[in-house]
């Protein structure tokens, strides 16, 4: 019986590809790749020209204080704020916390005269509002409520809200001393009414001074007023809480 014979590899194959074909292989790699080129090129062309023709989106801003470090943030009221913020109750923490400074408290934290308490506060005019009341109340009327509500939604990331009550000459020292802590009471509560913000005791500091000290002047009269259209002096000028935010660093 004949065995058939292997013939073995065959001319066209030697285990190799053929010249031509290995050439046409790589030609067709050439062209995938010059494509694929052009192709990246034109998408960065086409990037690059978006780019230039479509600003990219703002990052969202860190909300800081508009007058921050200008102005009103003298090293003298920068003093004045942090005895404040310990003195009166904004760097407490917990339940039963002391809030709010009156007259003797002032006059010993602050270690500063009634006309010069006063003038720190002067640069704040544009952002800041004097809430009137009438003689001998503490309750707050419409136009008192919508000053306080710009004020309060005027943020600008500042970190603190002060409000400063006053009352009048007219009356005992005891009996006023009495009057403006409720002033500034009610200016505290509105603000709670507003927003629930559980942490709201430790942006708002309450000052009330009575009329023993640092008793504003007519000049305060130009300031914004809850009633800029009233006849204002010494005596109504006082029947008031000033109210502003506040940022400096500390």
């Amino acid at each position: 019986m004949t065995q058939a014979m292997d013939p073995g590899p065959s001319p066209a194959s030697n285990g190799k590809a053929p010249s031509h074909v290995g050439a046409l292989v790589g030609l067709a790699a050439g062209v995938l790749l010059t494509a694929g080129m052009a192709l990246a090129v034109r998408g960065w062309n086409h990037t690059a020209e978006t780019n230039l023709t479509t600003p990219e989106k703002e990052k969202p801003k860190v909300a800081i204080a508009d007058q921050a470090e200008v102005a009103y943030c003298t090293p003298q009221f920068k003093q004045v704020l942090e005895r404040v913020l310990h003195s009166c109750g904004l760097a407490a923490e917990g339940e039963g916390a002391r809030r709010g400074c009156k007259p003797a408290d002032v006059r010993t934290f602050a270690s500063i005269s009634d006309d010069d308490f006063n003038a720190l506060f002067t640069p704040l005019k544009d952002r800041g509002g004097v809430i009137m009341f009438d003689e001998g109340k503490d309750d707050l009327d419409d136009s008192a409520k919508r000053l306080l509500e710009e004020r309060w939604f005027a943020r600008k990331g500042a970190r603190y809200f002060f409000v400063v009550a006053r009352a009048s000459k007219t009356g005992s020292q005891s009996k006023n001393n009495a009057l403006s802590h409720r002033r500034a009471n009610s200016v505290m509560f509105h603000l709670k009414q507003l927003e629930s913000d559980p942490d709201i005791e430790q942006k708002v500091g309450l000052l009330w001074l009575g009329n023993e000290f640092a008793q504003l002047s007519k000049e305060y009269c130009g300031w914004p007023t809850s009633r800029p259209s009233e006849k204002c002096d010494e005596e109504p000028i006082n029947r008031s809480a000033f109210v502003s935010w506040v940022d400096c660093r500390l």
